[in-house]
């Protein structure tokens, strides 16, 4: 009977060991309204390695859906989780602004804690100086790769969509004049075109509007074969159901994933069951793209970037506190990608700073590019040449 009952305490002692975590992970993300996919990563790794308020290993917090106008509230919310004594990283799903100051605080708290960020708002530069690993998508590569892509499917016009804001960002500018010189080597047209920012006096809702009159008018006027490119997510949707209903090519979008602009664009809805299944996401997105006569025309990531990125951040910081892998190492973090999107190809860069100098712990990294009713382009087998690492 004591043997019994030994038995039973063992196992009910090995549970409680197994349940409490002897460390913690912090994942902030935005809400799953205004940041779904990187929320869906933030529950993958919780349903991987457990929530902290259960015993598990990981603490998810949302910062303000208003974060511009309540910037303290952000900081403060991502800062608070230093307060944690078992905390040991800090993954940003996003790295929206009052994410270096944020970091900086920590660093003066709890330097011991590990920082990472994902599609950092700041400046690359103050970024690279407060984290342990910033990851963003490879504005080189894809910035030669997308107009390739274009071309290799027929386009013979590249359109590229965006705002002033947004080109005053060194990425985004970086990008555009990338495409710009790869058009030029290709023989293709390159068009610069102007669109409402959706923060302005006009919203979201006026510069969608604006999207969904203008496409026909750009394919009436520039033809059939232009590919098109918009820098503001917000302008994906309505260009995605002129391009479906008009005609056009559509590479992928700036943060590409199949429920970037597809579902409302197509009409498309997704179960329970599908959500974060990204292999049953891209079928279904897929057969609607099938349907509406846009295969072979439209395109994306087969797993979304913004969910991948919080999910192998998580998976990566991990390893580095057990001691499985070093933080810089680029190639075992390219492995934890592929581990998460089976069947896809990965690929990237250095970031390389204005004073010429790469950063090691700022990488830049893409995904092959999938056509829908066509499948992967093999992409990430191909060699950017280097002139276009050399254009700012």
């Amino acid at each position: 009977m004591k043997k019994f009952l030994m038995g039973i305490f063992m196992a009910l002692l090995s549970v409680f060991a197994f349940a409490e975590a002897d460390y913690h992970i912090g994942i902030v993300t935005g809400t799953v309204s205004q940041s779904e996919d990187a929320a869906r990563g933030a529950e993958a790794a919780i349903a991987r390695y457990g929530a902290a308020e259960k015993g598990g290993k990981i603490v998810h917090v949302t910062y303000p859906d208003n974060f511009m106008q309540e910037m303290e509230t952000t900081i403060s919310q991502i800062a608070s989780l230093a307060d944690d004594p078992k905390m040991k990283a800090i993954i940003m799903g996003e790295g929206v602004p009052g994410t270096v100051e944020a970091y900086r605080r920590i660093r003066e708290k709890r330097p011991d804690i590990l920082l990472l960020t994902n599609s950092a708002h700041e400046d690359p530069e103050m970024v690279a100086e407060v984290v342990d690993l910033a990851l963003e998508t490879d504005i080189v590569a894809r910035g030669h790769l997308i107009v390739l892509a274009a071309k290799q499917l027929g386009a013979d016009k590249f359109m590229h969509i965006s705002f002033p804001r947004h080109l005053s960002y060194e990425i985004i500018s970086r990008r555009r004049n990338i495409m710009k010189e790869t058009a030029k080597d290709l023989g293709m047209e390159f068009i610069d075109m102007s669109a409402p920012d959706p923060v302005s006096d006009v919203g979201v809702a006026g510069a969608q509007q604006f999207i969904l009159e203008q496409v026909p008018n750009w394919l009436e006027k520039y033809g059939q074969n232009t590919a098109f490119f918009a820098t503001n997510n917000s302008h994906t949707e309505p260009l995605l159901k002129r391009i479906a209903e008009k005609g056009g090519y559509f590479i992928e979008a700036d943060l590409p994933s199949p429920t970037m602009g597809y579902p409302g664009a197509l009409g498309i809805k997704f179960d329970e069951s599908e959500k974060g299944n990204w292999q049953a996401i891209l079928k279904k997105v897929e057969k609607s793209v099938i349907d509406a006569n846009g295969a072979g025309r439209m395109g994306t990531w087969a797993y979304s970037y913004s969910f991948t990125g919080v999910l192998s951040l998580t998976d990566h910081a991990m390893n580095v506190i057990e001691g499985k892998c070093e933080m810089l190492d680029f190639d075992a973090f390219i492995e934890t990608l592929k581990a998460n999107t089976p069947g896809a190809g990965w690929n990237g860069s250095y970031y390389i700073g204005v004073d010429g100098v790469e950063k090691e712990n700022f990488l830049m990294i893409y995904q092959d590019t999938y056509i829908l009713g066509k499948g992967y382009l093999h992409m990430t087998d191909i060699e950017v040449p280097e002139k276009y690492f050399e254009i700012k």
